[in-house]
């Protein structure tokens, strides 16, 4: 077992075999295959979360899962269990080069599954690369992924597949014989070329332009992207903050039926084959506020945040019109993009920022949370 790390600068994250030390015991990061797990595969996890961990079960913006609240001493136990589940690679150096989005409405055997597949099966080829370099499978009808982090990205084309790397807006034409090939090709490119300042595709791109045959093909479009409700796969579920209670979760995906849980980057499950259920603890309808609302854990749970955080965030998300961003500390890893209304916790008060991200310069600095239940925050 690797030591935990506590990080004490943007960027870094915690993996299974190398978790990260927060304020309430270990992170541990579990990366689903083909971003699905099956009902055994669930349930396994939620008697886990319940037993090592705080009892949830944390959604990621890169469809991954977290347990929280792991005392060291039970991080061998926990990693035998995810073994025992088949959700751990027992290479350290593969599990973290497994930075993979699939969009989440794939069927089996389809041309995302192949290429999620062969790329899962060919990692051991590919070049060093920095820690957060990630991939997109997005190959169905409309591109779901698109506004997601990744760095290389398999795309449906106007015209067929597509590679292109993130921060260029057309890509290169691919079979898919020959995509996997292609994918390395473009990364051991990225690996040849980018520099400490510029450890993400789009950065480097534009510090260094990439050769022509790279840029010759047009995506295709970009859909609607996805809300509560029913799709052909079986219904969607949202997570208030992205946590899902383990308890509750292993509830639902067994009384609905379903054969495997659907993870997405966007704090939604899609339970595969499942029926749609009452679900209290989850979020069923498309125009709750609280899916345009992100709240890190804030303090104690987290040593650099300096507020707490969900209980305001719960509050104030109906008087919001738009999005909300509580952020414990500057970091801001609820939400690296602009939201409507951010909130940054300093010093046991909260700083105000609009239209913006949680390191941007605030409006308005020093509120109480008394004094936000009364503002007009809009």
């Amino acid at each position: 077992m690797s030591a935990p790390v506590k990080p004490i600068v943007q960027g870094w994250c915690p993996g299974a075999h190398r978790p990260m030390m927060s304020g309430d015991g270990l992170v541990v990061r579990v990366r689903p295959r083909l971003a699905r797990l099956t009902t055994k595969q669930v349930l396994g996890l939620c008697t886990a979360a319940e037993r090592f961990g705080n009892g949830t079960i944390d959604l990621t913006n890169r469809a991954n899962l977290q347990l929280r609240g792991v005392a060291e001493a039970d991080h061998p136990p926990l990693l035998a269990e995810l073994a025992t589940l088949d959700l751990l690679d027992a290479e350290p150096g593969i599990e973290v080069r497994r930075n993979i989005l699939v969009t989440p409405l794939y069927r089996a055997g389809e041309l995302t599954a192949r290429l999620a597949q062969e790329l899962i099966d060919r990692l051991g080829e590919l070049p060093d690369l920095p820690a957060k370099f990630g991939f997109a499978v997005d190959t169905g009808p409309e591109r779901l992924l698109s506004h997601d982090s990744a760095d290389i990205r398999l795309e449906a084309g106007a015209d067929g597949l597509i590679l292109r790397a993130d921060g260029v807006e057309t890509g290169r034409a691919v079979r898919e014989e020959e995509a996997i090939d292609r994918l390395l090709d473009l990364a051991s490119w990225f690996s040849e070329n980018h520099t400490q300042d510029t450890r993400r595709m789009a950065r480097l791109m534009r510090a260094k332009p990439l050769p022509q045959d790279w840029q010759c093909a047009a995506p295709g479009p970009v859909g609607t992207p996805l809300q509560p409700g029913e799709t052909p796969l079986g219904p969607l579920y949202g997570a208030v903050f992205g946590q899902l209670p383990a308890d509750d979760l292993a509830g639902l995906i067994a009384k609905s039926g379903a054969g495997a849980l659907r993870i997405t980057p966007w704090r939604l499950v899609l339970l595969e084959g499942g029926a749609a259920i009452p679900a209290r603890a989850f979020v069923t309808g498309g125009t709750d506020p609280l899916l345009t609302t992100d709240a890190c854990p804030g303090a104690p749970f987290c040593p650099q945040a300096q507020v707490e955080t969900r209980d305001i965030a719960r509050a104030l998300a109906p008087r919001i019109n738009g999005s909300l961003h509580v952020s414990g500390c500057p970091k801001g890893c609820a939400r690296m993009g602009k939201a409507d209304v951010t909130l940054v916790g300093s010093a046991g008060r909260f700083d105000l920022v609009k239209d913006g991200r949680a390191g941007d310069e605030p409006c308005q600095r020093g509120l109480s949370p008394e004094t936000l239940m009364t503002m007009d925050l809009t």
